[in-house]
């Protein structure tokens, strides 16, 4: 009888939550985003040559190097939640406030085109042709139709034959052609000058008044406070947007180059939108049929939700078990309940770090006085069984002094974890970037860090059965003993190369972590031993120079690209950190530093093999000739993705442009 009351209670709270349902509601949507970084790929909708680097929206980017020219290029940066903004039955309009901080940077000091906009879009595409005058907006055979469905606010930078000059601010409907524009210069705003300028741009929509303004103000520096929205719009128009958009439609930005080029970039967005929850108007012929079914589902549920769970816990276990037998010298299984002890239930005081692929506790087993780090894979499905298999398979047949060690692994009801030797000291990234009040690494332990991972990387690459690459390092994954000796970790990225392969391609595109990446692996999808060089080059300069590869430091975006230039003017031991005092030897600063540039050489067959490596830390062979000048990038004209170690001909050379305010300096290859 309480079984049934229980099940009555739950329909009468059901059919309740539905009436409320059925009925639209105004509701608000308020986010603030930015900096930003490669996790917004799940928040964005993010088309191409636009791309998210240097902590921005690069709604036209420098890395379009993949496209083939900088030039006559569109994208958009759309937010992939869409919006129903009215309401038939009571057409009330829904208001929204979009505020956002741009940075228009005219490359090489050139002329700037073509210009930013923000807009309401009916979907997540680009239209094709959008680029030069159209701004991502339309193209000349659709610009100016009402099916565009588009409204856009745009920073335009070119002057076109229907424009005032080429530094204007309009309102533009369906049509590049503004219906209300208002020339910058006489308020003495210059959207894209001589150097780095920062704007703060708010478009307010008042859905009652239907009315829509626009400010505009100057911000001083990048990271400075937002200034106080001005008291008057720079533009103001009446519209209904119920005449202009879909009902259903997407916030973002567009952009576009035309003949000349500048970057378009956003670096910080804060939107606030209303608008009204779908109500379902089959909802009162679904309730008589859907009821009885749905107290009969309520029935069922929990018999067919133990069969279920039962098959499919009993297939997992299958499938995991019948892996791990096949593994040469099967790693220890431990009980989930020892685990789960040894960390206290996986209490969050417990917690050691997490990544993409699951977290890591500190746990103690009592019975054998030994500490341990166990992962827990957060991944409970197909897929998290392959990354912890994949894991597995490959940590579990090294065996190195600098290599984390596997001790287990536990799998028990969809619950994956690893179990590795505790590191007392925990990673470097700690170490590096406590802050001021933790005692620097010395000089000494520092050297002795970068050899023990130079000898993990070259275990890895030549002296393994097979070539693993790691896809990985970086500091957040060499763990310190006890004595401060390094060890590898992580391995969820590794991956073994077959015979007479070179690299790994993933299907799920470039995997890793900004800053580590090779800048070949965003053309070709694939990591090879050249891009785990690469990423020990980042290593290197961490552990010398004390900040992170994606520093800017003088105006330089890249942070080896400062220590080039200090190399250049012979000047590099001025990038050692300054927290080490004079407490260092020259000499081995020199020789890491130098080291550090040639890893991060932009040409992937340049590198030096990690046998080099070590040979070159040890100072039994010289430290390698590193050019004055970075060199260019280089790619087949034809951008076809090839072997890094096959030949390279007909080469185009790409150069990076700074961004940022201060020097604007590009290198040029000998």
């Amino acid at each position: 009888m309480g079984l049934l009351t229980a099940k009555l209670i739950t329909i009468f709270i059901f059919l309740c939550c539905l009436q409320s349902i059925s009925r639209a509601k105004l509701k608000k949507f308020d986010k603030q985003y930015g900096p930003f970084d490669e996790t917004y790929h799940d928040i964005f909708q993010v088309i191409p040559p636009a791309t998210i680097s240097n902590q921005s929206l690069q709604v036209t980017s420098d890395f379009v190097r993949v496209y083939g020219s900088l030039l006559n290029n569109a994208g958009r940066i759309l937010l992939k939640q869409s919006f129903k903004l009215w309401d038939d039955s009571t057409k009330r309009v829904a208001s929204f406030n979009s505020s956002f901080l741009v940075n228009i940077y005219r490359v090489e000091n050139e002329t700037a085109a073509e210009g930013l906009t923000f807009l309401i879009s009916p979907d997540l595409e680009l239209p094709t042709n959008s680029h030069g005058q159209h701004l991502g907006l339309t193209n000349a055979n659709t610009d100016g139709g009402s099916t565009n469905k588009v409204i856009a606010v745009e920073l335009d930078t070119f002057k076109q034959e229907f424009d005032p000059d080429d530094n204007h601010i309009g309102i533009d409907i369906h049509s590049i052609s503004s219906v209300k524009v208002e020339s910058l210069t006489k308020h003495g705003i210059e959207l894209a000058p001589i150097g780095a300028r920062f704007y703060n741009i708010w478009v307010q929509y008042d859905g009652i008044k239907r009315v829509l303004d626009v400010y505009i103000a100057e911000q001083a520096e990048y990271n400075g406070s937002t200034p106080p929205r001005p008291r008057n719009p720079i533009l103001t128009h009446d519209i209904d947007l119920r005449d202009v958009v879909n009902q259903e439609s997407y916030f973002g930005f567009s952009a576009s180059t035309g003949n000349f080029f500048q970057l378009n970039c956003v670096l910080r967005w804060n939107l606030t939108v209303e608008y009204f929850q779908e109500k379902n108007q089959y909802l009162t012929i679904g309730l008589g049929v859907g009821v009885p079914l749905f107290v009969l589902f309520l029935i069922l549920l929990p018999l067919l939700g133990y069969y279920y769970h039962k098959k499919k816990a009993a297939r997992s276990d299958s499938i995991i078990l019948g892996a791990l037998k096949s593994l040469p010298g099967m790693p220890r299984d431990f009980k989930f309940k020892i685990l789960k002890k040894a960390t206290n239930n996986f209490d969050e005081k417990n917690k050691l770090g997490e990544g993409g692929f699951g977290v890591v506790y500190k746990g103690y087993l009592v019975g054998e006085n030994l500490e341990i780090a166990v992962k827990r894979f957060s991944r409970e499905s197909i897929k998290g069984q392959d990354d912890f298999l994949a894991e597995l398979t490959i940590i579990n047949r090294l065996r190195h002094k600098h290599l984390v060690k596997l001790l287990g692994w536990s799998h028990k009801h969809g619950k994956l974890l690893l179990v590795y030797e505790y590191m007392p000291n925990g990673s470097l990234d700690k170490h590096l970037f406590s802050g001021p009040d933790k005692k620097p690494l010395s000089w000494q332990v520092r050297y002795k860090i970068v050899s023990g991972v130079a000898s993990a990387l070259h275990y890895l690459h030549d002296e393994f059965e097979q070539k693993v690459v790691h896809r990985d390092l970086k500091a957040n994954n060499i763990m310190l003993d006890s004595n401060f000796n390094a060890r590898l970790g992580d391995f969820g990225l590794a991956r073994a190369l077959d015979n007479e392969k070179t690299s790994y391609a993933e299907a799920e595109g470039v995997l890793g972590t900004m800053g580590y990446i090779a800048p070949e692996c965003f053309l070709t999808g694939k990591a090879t031993q050249h891009s785990d060089v690469y990423a020990f080059g980042a290593v290197l300069l961490e552990l010398v120079c004390g900040k992170r590869p994606g520093t800017k430091v003088n105006g330089f975006q890249l942070f080896a690209d400062w220590v080039w230039y200090l190399h250049r003017d012979g000047r590099i031991l001025e990038a050692v950190d300054t927290r080490l005092g004079d407490d260092y030897v020259a000499e081995e600063v020199k020789r890491l530093l130098l080291l550090a540039l040639a890893c991060s050489h932009p040409i992937a067959s340049e590198r030096p093999k990690t046998q080099t490596i070590v040979q070159i830390i040890s100072g039994s062979v010289p430290e390698p000739e590193v050019p004055p000048f970075k060199p260019a990038f280089v790619w087949p004209s034809s951008l076809v993705p090839i072997d890094v170690d096959s030949s390279i001909v007909d080469t185009i050379s790409i150069t990076t442009p700074q961004l940022s305010s201060g020097n604007n300096v590009e290198y040029q290859s000998k």
